[in-house]
């Protein structure tokens, strides 16, 4: 994991070391072990009761929400402690859950590390907006969408649409077939254009119509073929 000191040059680090010291720069309890989660993410133990991960990459955190199920506890915000990703814009999860950018907040001093701009314990966190675009146009859960050629107003989805969205966005612009996505999103709709039809009871209601309109202009189907496609995916992150 690369971390800059206060003048700017990179520095070599040795991870355990780093780990240690960032639970000292939290305040965490020393009888808190340290958990590998595995693939570059560490549960540093818990701050003031709010858990505290550490990933190498914030999009493993953001691709895998169980990892922040696992360490939840009743009555505390979970802190995220990675890198900030040259796409991130915003703030990339929802309310409880706070994302300390590592170059950011957090700087060499006196052969440890200090966190930068600590907030009182008291105070309360802020809500992110929820619809606020994470993955392209879609928000980090895949409920909200603003398209680029809309009037910038982000269109709300159904659980159901925003599973199908979150499974064309695994692919990752790759075309695949109906049996495969529906698959992934775990439902049982025979393709994925079936969560998007416009019923009758809903004929002239903008809502159905916006998001019916959000599939058409990011879906891309080859229907001979009985592939699917979203564009707009090819350049997710691994």
């Amino acid at each position: 994991m690369a971390v800059e000191a206060s003048d700017g040059a990179a520095l070599a680090l040795d991870e355990d070391w780093f780990r240690q010291k960032m639970r000292l720069a939290l305040g965490i309890e020393s009888r808190d072990g340290i958990d590998d989660l595995g693939d570059g993410v560490w549960r540093l133990g818990d701050a003031r009761r709010a858990p505290v991960l550490l990933a190498r990459d914030l999009a493993r955190v953001q691709q895998e929400p169980a990892l922040l199920d696992r360490v939840r506890v009743a009555g505390g915000d979970i802190r995220v402690i990675a890198p900030r990703p040259r796409t991130t814009r915003g703030s990339p999860f929802g309310a409880g859950v706070e994302w300390l950018a590592l170059e950011e907040r957090f700087a060499f001093y006196g052969g440890g590390i200090a966190l930068i701009g600590a907030t009182a314990s008291s105070a309360q966190p802020a809500v992110a907006d929820p619809a606020t675009p994470v993955n392209g146009p879609f928000s980090a859960d895949f409920k909200w969408a603003t398209l680029p050629d809309g009037n910038g107003t982000p269109i709300r989805f159904t659980d159901g649409q925003a599973k199908v969205f979150e499974a064309l966005w695994s692919f990752k612009g790759e075309a695949t077939t109906a049996e495969r996505i529906m698959q992934r999103a775990g439902l049982n709709s025979a393709k994925p254009s079936d969560l998007f039809k416009i019923k009758a009871k809903d004929k002239g209601k903008p809502e159905p119509a916006a998001q019916h309109a959000a599939y058409v202009a990011l879906v891309v189907t080859q229907q001979r073929a009985g592939l699917y496609s979203m564009p707009c995916a090819a350049g997710a992150l691994a």
